[in-house]
C-alpha cells in the first residue's frame, strides 16, 4: 500500500521560511514524477510545484516562482519543499502527491496517491 505524509507545516510570520517534507512508504519514488499542490480555505486545491524523477524538470505556478524550491532525495525516498518568504496568501493546507509515471503535468487528476495534507499558517 502507498502512503504518502507530509511533515513541517506550522504557523509562521510574513517573511519567515518553511520546509515541508513528504515521506513516502510502499513505492521507491525514482520511477515517479511528483508535486506539491495547496487548498486555501474557501477554495479549490491548486497546483504549487513539480518535480520530475531525476530532477531534470522542475516548474512552479507563478505566484511562488523565486520563493518556493521544490527538490527530492530518492534514496531517501522524499519529496521537499522549501518555502521562503512567505506571504499571507500562501496560507493553505499543502498536499504532496506522486505519479506512477514520470510525465510532467499540474493537472490533480493525473496524480494517483496523495498525502493528508499538513496546515501551513502566514499570519502577523
Amino acid at each position: 500500500q502507498v502512503q504518502l505524509e507530509e511533515f513541517g507545516g506550522g504557523s509562521v510570520q510574513p517573511g519567515e521560511s518553511l520546509r515541508l517534507s513528504c515521506g513516502v512508504s510502499g513505492h521507491t519514488i525514482i520511477r515517479s514524477a511528483m508535486a506539491w499542490f495547496r487548498r486555501a480555505p474557501g477554495t479549490e486545491r491548486e497546483f504549487v510545484a513539480f518535480i520530475s524523477r531525476l530532477s531534470r524538470t522542475i516548474y512552479y505556478t507563478d505566484s511562488v516562482r523565486g520563493r518556493f524550491t521544490i527538490s527530492r532525495d530518492n534514496d531517501a525516498n522524499r519529496l521537499y519543499l522549501q518555502m521562503n518568504d512567505l506571504r499571507p496568501e500562501d496560507t493553505a493546507v499543502y498536499y504532496c502527491a506522486l505519479r506512477r509515471t514520470n510525465g510532467a503535468t499540474s493537472q490533480e487528476n493525473m496524480y494517483d496517491y496523495w498525502g493528508q495534507g499538513i496546515q501551513v499558517t502566514v499570519s502577523s
